[in-house]
């Protein structure tokens, strides 16, 4: 048996988030306004990309976790990020004091602190995957948040974590973390995160505050020709 994090897109699509997931035979995909990712039952068959293609229109991009960055016929890779994957070991959890939660009426916010720090994939439905907290500064300004995204059986993934760049290094981010972790482990699940394995000063903040390596991965974004 695989481990859920081997491909958490997929196990998402298939269970927490099965009402935002498309699927078509072997192949997957969150709604577009939700996230851009995809997922295949095995990226080494050559099937599931045959029921990938019939996802994704001639020449639209596709984000897939995992798959190895190699072109398969039929699709090109045109860009691949090395990633890590970090799992909460000894983290501390606990609320944050003066967090609130953000839903749809702030999503304008949340998209614009995200184009403006870009931690990561966020559109204006992702606020639907689960809790996203913020922090806001004295005249109201939307200045940190975080949340949840992927969500394989018994794990959540800890996402779009970011703060204003006028209001780093004040550990705005890690409280947010702290308080996300906080009702993750509330439902009895493990939190965990991804992000670039170049963000050598992320990776040694996560580490540094209680989150172990668990993989290396890759986000490559893949183009189908034909």
């Amino acid at each position: 048996m695989t481990h859920p994090l081997d491909d958490p897109a997929w196990n998402s699509l298939h269970g927490a988030h099965a009402r935002f997931a498309v699927v078509h035979g072997r192949a997957a995909r969150y709604d577009h306004e939700v996230a851009p990712f995809h997922a295949l039952s095995d990226p080494a068959d050559p099937k599931a990309w045959d029921d990938l293609a019939d996802l994704v229109p001639l020449g639209e991009a596709v984000v897939i976790p995992g798959a190895g960055g190699a072109a398969r016929p039929g699709w090109e890779a045109d860009t691949r990020i090395g990633g890590v994957q970090l799992v909460a070991t000894t983290l501390r959890s606990e609320p944050a004091p003066g967090a609130v939660p953000l839903g749809a009426a702030d999503v304008p916010e949340m998209l614009d602190l995200v184009e403006r720090t870009q931690p990561g994939p966020f559109r204006k439905r992702t606020v639907e995957l689960g809790v996203y907290l913020g922090l806001r500064s004295p005249d109201g300004r939307l200045i940190a948040m975080a949340g949840e995204r992927l969500h394989p059986p018994g794990w959540t993934e800890i996402s779009a974590v970011c703060t204003d760049p006028g209001f780093r290094r004040r550990g705005l981010a890690t409280r947010l973390v702290r308080a996300v972790a906080a009702g993750i482990r509330e439902r009895g699940e493990i939190p965990f995160l991804h992000t670039s394995a170049r963000n050598e000063t992320a990776i040694r903040l996560y580490q540094s505050i209680g989150f172990e390596l668990r993989k290396s991965t890759d986000f490559t974004q893949y183009r189908r020709t034909r």
